[in-house]
């Protein structure tokens, strides 16, 4: 798992980039009003909140694990952007909790299935949106990850997504990750709870005019 990663999840559109055909998704009908009720500078992570599941960032992340010389008890995902959010992953063979506060990243426990990572993870509140496109989810949602490195640039993520408060059925979607560049490293991101710069306080983004003639 070692390197500097871009991408394995959604962006814009779930759907579109996991894999799936348009009207494929299984979004159940109260679902799909509130989608459409969604804006995108109402965007949760436009206001530097954790991005949650299934979505990925335009920022680089890595692996980090307390032990290479032995079984590993705890593996982190530690990432750019977003005041340098991280997730926990137990490895060391413990269940969910049967009570747990909902998070932005829920309770993960992880195992290897020969060289595919896998991960469990239930426990999440329902504040972050799975992409730009506003795809919602409940705290009944459970996901389940397959991160396998299928050569040295580059990483696969199968994930399988079961809400059953927004979507009709369990469903499968699939995201790469390319490594990112030799020599690269996570570099510091400074973003607070409540941003109003940029689109996210009504801002447009002045660079490109910068191009304009």
């Amino acid at each position: 798992l070692n390197g500097v990663w871009l991408g394995g999840g959604a962006v814009s559109d779930m759907e579109r980039e996991g894999g799936l055909k348009p009207g494929e998704l299984p979004i159940l009908p109260a679902a799909k009003a509130l989608r459409d009720t969604r804006q995108e500078p109402e965007d949760p992570y436009l206001f530097c909140m954790p991005q949650g599941a299934v979505r990925s960032q335009p920022y680089p992340w890595r692996w980090v694990q307390n032990y290479t010389h032995k079984k590993p008890t705890h593996l982190f995902q530690l990432h750019e952007g977003n005041i340098h959010t991280y997730r926990q992953i137990f490895m060391d063979g413990r269940a969910h909790p049967p009570e747990l506060d909902p998070t932005w990243f829920g309770h993960s426990i992880g195992r290897y299935d020969g060289d595919t990572l896998v991960i469990d993870t239930i426990g999440f509140n329902d504040k972050f949106w799975f992409d730009r496109k506003g795809n919602p989810h409940t705290e009944q949602l459970h996901t389940i990850e397959r991160w396998t490195r299928v050569d040295m640039g580059h990483m696969e993520n199968k994930m399988t997504i079961d809400d059953p408060g927004a979507y009709a059925r369990p469903f499968d979607l699939k995201f790469n990750a390319r490594l990112s560049n030799p020599g690269d490293e996570i570099m510091e991101y400074i973003c607070q709870e409540n941003n109003q710069y940029g689109i996210a306080g009504g801002h447009e983004n002045p660079v490109p005019k910068l191009y304009q003639k």
